[in-house]
């Protein structure tokens, strides 16, 4: 055995251990899609207090129905109540983790995946394992009071004023509350006490400590209370005019997805029934079979992953981007949403170049490829490839969300760029991720994962197999549970896509439209709270 490949193999078990451990690691996080919801709930909130012109009033209520639900209050209280319980669990077991590693002695962890919204480092020191979890724990207990205060509201709108005055009262009692949220905790109580106490310069911190509908709500009962007419007056226009963008946010949500998600159903049963009635000469069976005439072996194809993908992603990529941080006098985290945004996007086209850079000097020996190696081609179907596949994607891809919610139950982490993109309203950090997701991204790992994985495997599994082996490993290599069965069945349509248009331009499509979509949808949610 040559050190070549003595060298490849610890690596190699050393990548499998560092998966398995960020992904046994996102086991505690939070899922993402648990504040997504948040968000949908408060433009819900929002387009309920919509009132439509009197003119056409029946028509324009009809259409508030149906996007909001008959019980707008009853729904966001349930939502709420179960984000609240979802985010005390998470700070049970937090507590739980920090208390064993606060007792063990002091040595080396093998947990290296970072809880920061930053890329995985190596240094997982006990001490910095201890640090992040203090940071997470504050975190949620910030979380649960802020989710307290909102639903305290929700019972007052509700006429449950002795159980919101009991939220706000248990709040106020916390000894981990800081102050700002205490004086809104207490200006809320006071303002649906009986009778009323309305406390000097109330006002401040319901501005500071809400927004949106539970702005508008608590700023309401106060100007009610202060009897002061022309500000309920503007703030009763600026209620409508933010509901009304809120019912037109709702109609995209509740519209172009659900919409798309359709079409992508009927064609699915099309092409099934189209497989079952032609066969082999149906769209889904052409080029199902022909594998690549692949000239390399298993060992490039680990080495590529190996040293392209892991060791430049996940060490000497982050080591870089650390030491230029570190140069510049840059602080980490920062709190500037466009340095994080280049920060992502620098650090992925790192990782790009130098994996990338890795594919090419490891089959550069092979050269020249046949014809269907890394194929593009403008020529051709592949637009309606990508566009199809992205169709057909989306109503598998939400059915198995929604089986995976149930799974996972809160929890298995999520990607830290979504959260960013939610809430940021920074138009050149959006732009900026938006060139992350929806153009880097999807050249990337396509070429990867699509243009040199799928193919090669083909050498030892047959078409089908070699789909779902690239699939998974698509889905492994985000280092998220919760992610790995939706991740999983959108790579399966990826390489559909591919080994049927033999055109890498097509599942890029695919990935792009895939992305842009999630992107926007975080932008318009997150707008909500503006």
């Amino acid at each position: 055995m040559t050190r070549k490949r003595l060298g490849l193999i610890i690596l190699t078990l050393v990548a499998i251990l560092f998966t398995g451990l960020s992904l046994l690691g996102s086991w505690q996080e939070p899922q993402f899609q648990s504040r997504l919801e948040l968000y949908q709930t408060n433009i819900v909130l929002q387009a309920a207090s919509w009132e439509p012109p009197n003119d056409n009033k029946t028509n324009f209520k009809l259409l508030q129905d149906a996007l909001i639900g008959v019980k707008p209050l009853e729904s966001a209280t349930e939502q709420y109540q179960q984000a609240r319980k979802s985010a005390q669990t998470n700070l049970e077991k937090a507590k739980k983790q920090l208390v064993q590693l606060q007792s063990e002695p002091a040595k080396t962890p093998t947990n290296p995946k970072s809880l920061s919204e930053y890329p995985p480092v190596t240094n997982t020191s006990g001490q910095l394992q201890q640090k992040q979890l203090q940071q997470s724990l504050k975190g949620l207990q910030k979380l649960i009071v802020e989710l307290d205060l909102r639903l305290g509201i929700l019972q007052a709108n509700q006429g449950k004023i002795d159980a919101a005055l009991k939220t706000w009262s248990q709040l106020q009692q916390r000894s981990d509350m800081n102050l700002e949220l205490n004086k809104a905790a207490a200006a809320l109580a006071g303002l649906w006490s009986d009778p009323p106490r309305i406390l000097p310069n109330a006002e401040q911190p319901i501005q500071n400590n809400l927004e949106g509908w539970f702005r508008y709500t608590a700023l309401d009962q106060l100007y009610r209370l202060q009897q002061r007419q022309d500000a309920l007056a503007e703030l009763k226009s600026i209620q409508q005019e933010a509901a009304e963008q809120a019912i037109l946010k709702l109609a995209v949500i509740g519209t172009v997805p659900p919409l798309t998600a359709f079409l992508g159903v009927g064609l699915l049963i099309f092409l099934i029934g189209q497989r079952v009635v032609k066969g082999k000469a149906a769209l889904l069976a052409h080029n199902g079979d022909v594998r690549w005439s692949t000239p390399w072996d298993g060992e490039t194809i680990v080495q590529v992953f190996v040293l392209g993908f892991f060791l430049m992603g996940q060490i000497i990529v982050p080591l870089t981007i650390e030491r230029f941080f570190t140069l510049l006098s840059i602080p980490r985290p920062t709190q500037n949403i466009r340095i994080q945004a280049l920060y992502v996007l620098v650090s992925y086209l790192l990782v790009a170049f130098g994996a990338l850079s890795v594919l090419y000097l490891s089959i550069k020996r092979f050269f020249p490829l046949s014809e269907d190696w890394f194929r593009f081609r403008l020529q051709g179907k592949w637009f309606l490839w990508g566009l199809g596949g992205y169709c057909v994607a989306l109503p598998i891809v939400v059915i198995v969300s929604l089986v995976n919610q149930q799974l996972w139950q809160g929890q298995g982490g999520s990607n830290p760029l979504l959260q960013l993109a939610l809430e940021s309203q920074d138009t050149v950090a959006l732009a900026i991720f938006f060139s992350t997701a929806a153009v880097a991204a999807p050249i990337f790992e396509e070429v990867l994962f699509r243009g040199f994985l799928l193919p090669s495997l083909t050498r030892y599994l047959p078409v089908w197999g070699s789909i779902l082996a690239s699939g998974f490993l698509f889905a492994a290599a985000h280092l998220s549970l919760s992610e790995i069965l939706p991740l999983f069945s959108l790579g399966i349509v990826l390489g559909v896509v591919y080994t049927r248009s033999r055109n890498l331009l097509a599942p890029m499509l695919l990935h792009s439209l895939w992305n842009s979509g999630t992107l926007l949808s975080l932008f318009v949610l997150g707008s909500s709270s503006q």
